[in-house]
């Protein structure tokens, strides 16, 4: 990395009561060691919690693993809430199980990458550095 980019910062986020976070551990991994500055909300968290969070924290990218199939209820809570502060031009991604149907109207929504269950690390890494390409500049 040259000395002119900024470190992606990823805010990685459990909404909900989805309990299982061993796989957003593992991307939580590949993002750090691929040099982005990474922070985990935990289990259990509100989309106010991540959204604030996202803010404190002055992120780029606020990636929402859910595997409870609650997307279509969380994720519009979300993209509200961010709007609601003013703070949209933070990037939301989605993962975990999310049915090949609704992957478009998520995106529809706004949500800008869902990276489902079974998308290589690598992958993930790539697609966070070209969303933050995208978007460019804050």
């Amino acid at each position: 990395m040259s000395n002119d980019q900024k470190v992606i910062r990823v805010l990685l986020a459990k909404v909900g009561l989805d309990g299982h976070d061993r796989g957003v551990k593992i991307v939580a991994r590949a993002l750090r060691d691929a040099g982005m500055d990474v922070i985990y909300s935990g289990l259990h968290r509100t989309p106010d919690e991540v959204v604030n969070a996202a803010i404190q924290e002055d992120v780029d990218i606020l990636g929402v693993s859910i595997l409870s199939g609650a997307h279509m209820t969380i994720f519009p809570r979300i993209l509200e809430a961010l709007k609601r502060e003013g703070a949209d031009d933070i990037i939301v991604s989605g993962g975990g199980v999310i049915p090949d149907e609704d992957v478009a109207r998520l995106q529809d929504m706004g949500v800008q990458k869902i990276l489902l269950q079974d998308t290589p690390p690598e992958e993930i890494v790539n697609s966070f550095r070209e969303l933050v390409t995208a978007r460019g500049a804050r």
